[in-house]
């Protein structure tokens, strides 16, 4: 049994409304207790949705009055319908286990556009393929408390730029995810325009709000006087640096999460989470060309697209590892692999897969599940370009399922005109890991789960003044990896600045000089609260550097014992970090963007974004916790993204452009 479909859900005159009302009272709580239980089995779920959704047509068949509606109300038609419908059609996934890491307590702090594009055309498309427009937004309704907003009314205000720009897109300050083809995300003086000096006076000059009022987690990019950057719900935009007003806007099919590249000749590139990669005239905001890199549905590309000598290199990931929370999906089917692309034309010339063979049925679950595998491997990072030895490094993350493979949790060179693996150095050998480990039902989870520590920041590439090189990886276990790039990834040493987990370790990113690498930690905890969780506001977090040549520690910048104190609060720091002469910049999940002193960890300036903005463009806006892409330093101002509401964080949907004064 199943509602009706229509082009909307039409509001409904009940005859009785007093029966209609005890109705939806005895259906929330009927639901209600279906989630907590976890009871939404295959042989229940139809009956008793069938039978609550026959309730809701007939009442409204044989009703003569008006229904009274009370936006927000959880007791509107469309509300009760959309609990239902999201009880039928997410719930299994979202609301069941022992850690719940999307349920209702997290969705409830998105906006109602927001939902309904992940809904529409967002990461959620292919799970409500078969809910037409009403039922969408019902569970949006449902979810938000608040009345319906029809897709695409999306508040997308802009202050548009009077004049042209006055420089050139030639003229590059903060280029891409790293700054540079060796990802250092290490910013030299001349191009900073900033010194350790200057740091105590940066004072807030302009806010940027995106659509949306949840994230804000792409790395901002600077190149000829613009600031470009991109949206979870797909917008780039291409920002005046002094001002923040706006040139042009592009739309993408999905969010980007990573920086975008421009090239020699002002085109910009970059992914999203659609796996599609984008060429766009970096004046103009017009589309040059755009590829579909990855033909799984689940496919991401969530790193940075890396540009050399023509080519664009990148790697793709997928959302597929946290869907076998579900013990009814057929996990998994997803293999890793890095691209190379014409950068005119975006002819593929090659793809390397990071698992060789294709996945194969292996087992089937306790609830008679079909199983897949090898799988996994995905490639979360932007490339390293070693011009010395042609070659691209990228890391790797774990296997979902059985049998694990030699290319996981790994560091591989490749080839830059054939995609050949050159090498691959495997740092953690036998991680099978998925969502379904997280569940008191581990019926999916592989049979002899791993510890989950992906490889998800890009690797960096540095000379030593003695003119060795070094590669530095930072792992998910908290460990910073010292290898040898000249002897097949040798390693040369190996140094834990964290305690590292399935939220723990080194995230996104870490920054190097000279002299030392710097790796902020996030090792996140969670504690229960009622329907949900929230961050552990004693757990995590910290700043760490380390001797390149050696691997020794230096100093530890470690959050206060006492934790922090504002809502869904955690001292994690799982940002990127970035780094200016004797500055290092990160931002934590508690909302605050620090400087640190390179020297000894002390820090020189502390903003906190936790808090409301008024913005040039006009759209109402929040900072929140600071996670994935972190600070651009270049031309004098520091750019930094503030929102993230996923993981239990504070949501927000701000870009913060600071000056000295």
């Amino acid at each position: 049994m199943s509602l009706v479909r229509s082009n909307a859900i039409k509001p409904t005159n009940y005859k009785s409304l007093a029966i209609c009302q005890n109705f939806g009272r005895r259906l929330e709580m009927a639901c209600d207790v279906a989630v907590k239980r976890g009871n939404w089995g295959l042989k229940t779920r139809p009956v008793a949705v069938g039978f609550a959704l026959l309730c809701i047509v007939s009442c409204s068949e044989v009703s003569s009055g008006q229904t009274p509606t009370t936006p927000g109300s959880a007791q509107t038609e469309s509300s009760v319908i959309g609990k239902v419908l999201y009880s039928r059609n997410c719930a299994m996934c979202h609301e069941l286990g022992t850690l719940p890491l999307m349920n209702r307590f997290v969705l409830g702090e998105m906006s109602a556009p927001y939902i309904l594009r992940a809904l529409t055309v967002g990461i959620m498309r292919n799970q409500a393929s078969q809910l037409n427009a009403g039922e969408r937004e019902a569970i949006a309704e449902y979810l938000t408390g608040k009345s319906t907003i029809k897709p695409g009314k999306v508040e997308t205000g802009e202050e548009r730029c009077s004049a042209k720009p006055s420089t050139s897109l030639k003229v590059s300050n903060w280029n891409g995810w790293g700054v540079d083809l060796e990802n250092t995300r290490f910013q030299p003086t001349a191009a900073a325009g900033l010194t350790v000096g200057q740091v105590p006076r940066l004072r807030l000059k302009w806010a940027f709000g995106f659509p949306g009022n949840f994230a804000a987690y792409s790395q901002p990019v600077v190149v000829g006087g613009r600031v470009f950057v991109g949206s979870p719900l797909g917008q780039v935009y291409a920002l005046d640096a002094k001002t923040g007003c706006s040139y042009w806007t592009f739309q993408a099919l999905g969010g980007v999460r990573g920086a975008v590249t421009i090239g020699p000749d002002g085109t910009a590139y970059f992914g999203d989470t659609r796996a599609n990669v984008y060429a766009v005239n970096g004046s103009s905001g017009k589309l040059i060309w755009q590829k579909q890199v990855d033909d799984h549905p689940l496919a991401r590309v969530t790193g940075s697209v890396k540009l050399y000598e023509g080519t664009l290199y990148f790697g793709a990931s997928s959302r597929e590892e946290w869907l076998s929370t579900s013990n009814t999906y057929e996990c998994c089917t997803f293999r890793g692999s890095i691209s190379a692309l014409q950068a005119k034309t975006g002819k593929l010339i090659w793809k390397t897969y990071t698992i060789v063979n294709p996945p194969k049925p292996t087992r089937k679950n306790d609830s008679g599940t079909q199983l897949y595998g090898p799988s996994g491997a995905g490639v979360w990072g932007s490339p390293t370009i070693d011009s010395v030895l042609r070659v691209l490094y990228v890391g790797t993350g774990d296997n979902y399922t059985e049998p694990a493979t030699e290319n996981s949790d790994a560091i591989l060179a490749l080839d830059l005109k054939s995609g050949k693996v050159v090498w691959s150095k495997q740092i953690t050998s036998g991680d099978a890991f998925n969502g379904g480990c997280l569940q008191s039902d581990k019926s999916t989870c592989p049979e002899k789960p791993g510890p989950d520590f992906d490889f998800g920041a890009s690797i960096i590439l540095r000379t030593l003044p003695n003119g060795h090189r070094l590669l530095v990886a930072g792992q998910k276990s908290g460990v910073l990896h010292g290898l040898d790039p000249d002897h097949q990834g040798e390693i040369l040493w190996q140094t834990k600045v964290g305690g590292g987990g399935v939220l723990g370790g080194i995230q996104w990113g870490a920054t190097a000089d000279a002299d030392a690498v710097f790796a902020g930690i996030s090792d996140i905890g969670l504690i229960s609260a009622g329907e949900g969780f929230l961050p552990d506001p004693k757990a995590g977090g910290g700043l760490h550097a380390v001797a390149l040549a050696s691997g020794k520690k230096l100093w530890d910048a470690v959050p206060s014992a006492e934790g922090c104190n504002t809502t869904r609060c955690s001292p994690a720091q799982s940002a990127a970090v970035t780094s200016i002469p004797g500055v290092v910049f990160s931002g934590s999940e508690d909302g605050h963007v620090r400087a640190y002193s390179s020297a000894d960890g002390k820090i020189l300036w502390d903003y906190n974004s936790l808090q409301k903005f008024e913005t040039v463009n006009k759209i109402t806006a929040n900072g929140g916790t600071i996670d994935g892409g972190g600070p651009a330093v270049a031309g004098g101002m520091l750019f930094v993204n503030s929102g993230y509401g996923f993981l239990y964080g504070a949501p927000g949907n701000v870009l913060l452009a600071f000056g000295v004064e």
